[in-house]
């Protein structure tokens, strides 16, 4: 009897079932001649005897880790490992698998393995909703992998549910959500799906829409701290219905109005005006539950083994920092991180077995259980991450960009375009003093080019000489967040890989000064007129719509006519339309437009 099971384990999803380290040293040890006798019985057990009298089984429909082993190891073992891998060597391939979908998985399978019970409790998340993108397998990589709200999936085996990895505490419930998503998208042809539930409208929410207006005709500079009592109690209701999106939004508003009164560096404007914006749309919009108010997820999932890879930090305050990482197809942020801290996780594999993930793919690292998690230098973990990560085809990218929905109404997750660019050749690299910021062309792997626009902060001041250093030192690889500028990526760097290994550059140190070749950064009218719009507008949210001055509303029209002289009819009208007639649904339609035109730029 053939195990097609074990012929199925690649090196990568031994790896995601214990770690690569230990890949690693069974592999070295085949090589070097520690070779396990093998012998497979009627029922196609696979048992290994080792040189050294170690013993192992490998049953038919039992995963690895429960698989026996006399080592004692809990969890699996270099010896589980090892036999795999003996296995393979010992059989010959057949070619290709064909390949196979999980959604093939019926709901009867689903009783077997869980039981009717888990199935309901179950059921009632897919009533409610959710939102998975999926990874199907290919002739090269047979594994499927479906990321859902709060964890990642992957079946390792074909057709074998023994053999499903997940970062989740609770892998059965994970599992079915994750074979509904791919039977769903079987249906549907797709790879991103959004499963059960139904739309959802704003009825539900008109206490929001009272509130908010109401905010936006104080403004920020009159807003009563009174008010601040209904919010919080908004937040509380919002959070008990699993509504994560607009109780997020509520969070960061609040934020920004102690910001003000506090007179804090960290309250801004235009930030205040497009969380109020953002906040009116996800209330009024119809659509995916998952998508525009959240999926019906706790606040906080507690994972029962996380894998992550490090890819760098943006400092935020003097001192603390956010910490990137991989996990799977997505990227995950550790926000309010110390410095300290930071430095030490932000070019590092993390493996913690006592980590939570929110909805909003934010990361919660428990360091005070240091015996739950180990910390170990980055290496050449970006070398194996995911495809859907990595960015080697700069105009494939650029295009996906453009036909993500608005982001005032897609999912609210951290780090969401943080991505992993790989790089040929840099050129062009300028400062331009006047607006503090060094760019510089990366040329790509699969060929064409892209911007690189780092801009000076002064909570990182030592950022942009160690980019320019970095820069110069031939770069491989670069992370960053990106976007879409007049059709062009754009990368905004967090962390640079030489030949040296891995420059983190907010946290750099010692950094000698870069002499830098001066240039001027061109000058778009197309964008400068929104901008000169948007910052109008949110001084009137900053006021309060019933604090307006003949002035302000002067230059409200002005901007208007500035928008329509460069082309800008739509977006030019709905301006026209707020100073015309000043309430809160022109203002937030006005201001809508030019936050989608902003972003479509």
């Amino acid at each position: 009897m053939t195990r097609s099971d074990l012929l199925a384990l690649t090196p990568d999803a031994l790896a995601a079932l214990a770690n690569r380290g230990l890949v690693k040293r069974a592999v070295k040890e085949l090589d070097a001649g520690v070779v396990p006798a093998l012998e497979a019985d009627a029922a196609g057990a696979v048992q290994a005897e080792f040189p050294d009298g170690t013993t192992t089984t490998l049953p038919p429909g039992v995963a690895l880790d429960a698989a026996g082993c006399s080592c004692g190891a809990s969890g699996v073992c270099r010896h589980r490992i090892a036999v795999v891998l003996a296995y393979q060597r010992t059989q010959e391939s057949s070619g290709p698998a064909e390949l196979w979908s999980p959604g093939v998985v019926t709901d009867d399978d689903l009783v077997a393995l869980m039981g009717e019970r888990t199935l309901r409790r179950v059921r009632r998340v897919f009533q409610a909703g959710y939102r998975a993108k999926l990874r199907r397998p290919t002739e090269q990589d047979q594994t499927a992998q479906a990321e859902l709200p709060t964890c990642t999936v992957t079946f390792l085996v074909p057709g074998d549910l023994s053999y499903v990895h997940t970062d989740a505490v609770n892998k059965d419930e994970a599992t079915a959500l994750a074979i509904w998503a791919f039977r769903e998208a079987d249906a549907q042809g797709t790879d991103t799906v959004d499963v059960g539930g139904s739309p959802t409208t704003a009825t539900d929410l008109s206490a929001v829409a009272d509130l908010l207006d109401q905010l936006l005709l104080d403004g920020a500079t009159n807003a009563s701290e009174v008010l601040d009592v209904a919010w919080q109690r908004l937040h509380r209701d919002l959070t008990a219905q699993r509504l994560h999106w607009p109780a997020a939004v509520i969070t960061d508003v609040l934020a920004q109005l102690a910001a003000y009164r506090r007179r804090g560096a960290d309250y801004e404007a235009e930030r205040f005006a497009a969380l109020l914006t953002e906040l009116h749309a996800r209330i009024t919009a119809t659509g995916p539950r998952a998508e525009v108010l959240g999926p019906d997820e706790p606040a906080e999932t507690p994972l029962r083994r996380v894998r992550l890879t490090a890819l760098g930090a943006r400092v935020r305050t003097e001192t603390t920092a956010d910490v990137y990482f991989a996990s799977g197809d997505v990227v995950l942020v550790q926000r309010g991180t110390p410095l300290r801290t930071g430095r030490s996780l932000a070019a590092s594999n993390v493996v913690s077995e006592s980590a939570a993930r929110s909805a909003s793919r934010v990361v919660s690292l428990k360091t005070s259980r240091v015996a739950k998690t180990s910390i170990t230098p980055v290496g050449t973990a970006w070398d194996h991450l995911p495809r859907a990560l990595v960015v080697d085809d700069y105009e494939a990218t650029a295009a996906h960009l453009a036909e993500l929905p608005p982001r005032q109404v897609r999912a609210r997750v951290e780090a969401e375009l943080v991505r992993v660019v790989r790089v040929a050749e840099v050129s062009d690299l300028v400062y331009d003093p006047a607006a503090q910021r060094l760019t510089a062309t990366l040329h790509g792997p699969a060929g064409g080019t892209c911007l690189l626009e780092a801009t000076h902060r002064a909570v990182a001041p030592g950022s942009l000489d160690a980019l320019a250093a970095a820069l110069r030192a031939d770069p491989t690889t670069i992370t960053g967040s990106v976007r879409r500028h007049r059709g062009a990526l754009v990368v905004d760097p967090l962390a640079v890989r030489t030949g040296a290994g891995v420059v983190v550059l907010d946290l750099a140190a010692d950094t000698a000064p870069q002499p830098l070749q001066p240039g001027i950064t061109a000058s778009d009218p197309l964008s400068a007129s929104v901008d000169s719009a948007l910052a109008v507008l949110a001084e009137a949210a900053h006021r309060g719509l019933d604090h307006l001055t003949d002035g302000l509303l002067a230059r409200v029209r002005e901007v208007g006519a500035h928008l329509r002289r460069t082309g800008l009819g739509t977006a030019a009208d709905r301006v026209a339309a707020f100073a015309d007639a000043p309430a809160a649904d022109t203002w937030f339609r006005a201001h809508l437009r030019l936050l989608v035109t902003a972003d479509a730029r």
